[in-house]
């Protein structure tokens, strides 16, 4: 099936929603005015995906929705409940034009459109805005020896329980928030753990001010306005001290060692030799930007980002990425929403 459509926005997490919501404040009725593309099975985002154990109350932050509060949800329950009940609520009550399961394959130029393919239908849009985070881009890095590893491994995005690591010896690799998060859970079970990091991990004590915020989107706003790839939110920021994480470090399960040279069957070595046995390999080692189907478009620079101006794409003004580089947090995310809009709908009053 062919639809036109105005607008057609790719992913229905933070982002996508919030820019939803602007474009039905801003006038653009459904179906005919924009829809929704998600490729999730029900409302969530990613976040429909996070470990069961991830309860509300360890969250670091979920900022409101725009025009709709949030509340205050039972912060024992996890959070992948109770933000996908808030999802699905925030659609419901601005009757946002979501279609799903959606498996969008390609963004490519139709003249003076952009033809948005799926497996099943096709959407021609006027502009586009891409939402669609990271989750489905776990990175998982490659060293020596990996595959003859008897162990189990996996990445963050496939963790469920730490149960599953009970009298275990877990290597958790990584110095982002979930890293440091799973690793104080499994180090309650697990009969050890190693943590090892590329760089020593930078803490940062107390609240983050508003000028700390403003100076770290500064930092990722300068590298994708150069057409380079948006860095980690914690390589800007730090990690945030908490009284939890403060407590592990104590107690000594914050021990970082620098990252080991190559893995063997029963274990990790690093270059002096020193080996350490385990029995699980856990990659905590981030996403990358999930943007796969923008390849027809040839945005890449040689530095491997895409260039962008706020939340357009500069060689693509038709498209907007929303959930990107400096927008890829709950507050950014709401705010590049409300741009993206904006500037969507001067482009399409000047054709």
């Amino acid at each position: 099936m062919h639809t036109t459509t105005d607008v057609v926005v790719i992913g229905a997490g933070q982002a996508g929603l919030s820019a939803a919501y602007h474009l039905r404040r801003a006038g653009f009725r459904n179906e005919t005015g924009f829809v929704v593309l998600d490729h999730g099975k029900r409302p969530g985002g990613a976040w429909q995906y996070r470990w069961p154990s991830l309860r509300l109350g360890k969250v670091h932050g979920i900022y409101d929705l725009p025009g709709l509060a949030l509340g205050h949800p039972d912060l024992g329950k996890p959070a992948s409940e109770v933000v996908s009940e808030y999802f699905g609520r925030f659609e419901r009550t601005f009757d946002l034009p979501v279609h799903r399961p959606v498996e969008v394959q390609s963004v490519s130029r139709e003249g003076d459109r952009l033809l948005v393919a799926s497996t099943l239908d096709e959407w021609s849009a006027r502009a586009v805005i891409s939402a669609t985070g990271t989750w489905d881009r776990p990175f998982w890095p490659r060293y020596p020896g990996q595959e003859t590893f008897r162990g189990r491994q996996l990445h963050t995005a496939e963790f469920q329980s730490a149960e599953e690591f009970r009298g275990k010896h877990v290597v958790v690799v990584g110095g982002g928030a979930s890293g440091t998060q799973l690793l104080v859970e499994i180090a309650e079970v697990a009969s050890g753990t190693t943590w090892v990091t590329r760089r020593p991990p930078e803490f940062h004590e107390g609240d983050f001010t508003q000028e700390h915020g403003r100076e770290s989107v500064a930092k990722v706003d300068r590298r994708v306005r150069e057409g380079l790839p948006p860095e980690s939110v914690v390589s800007v920021t730090g990690l945030v001290l908490t009284p939890e994480l403060r407590k592990a470090r104590e107690q000594g399960i914050l021990d970082r060692k620098p990252m080991f040279e190559r893995i063997v069957p029963d274990g990790v070595v690093w270059a002096d030799g020193t080996k350490q046995r385990a029995d699980v390999i856990l990659w905590a080692t981030g996403f990358r930007a999930a943007l796969d189907h923008l390849a027809p478009l040839h945005l890449r620079t040689h530095g491997g980002g895409i260039r962008m101006d706020g939340t357009r794409v500069v060689d693509e003004p038709r498209l907007h990425l929303v959930g990107y580089g400096p927008s890829a947090s709950t507050v950014g995310a709401n705010r590049a929403g409300r741009s993206a809009v904006h500037e969507i709908r001067q482009l399409l009053e000047r054709q």
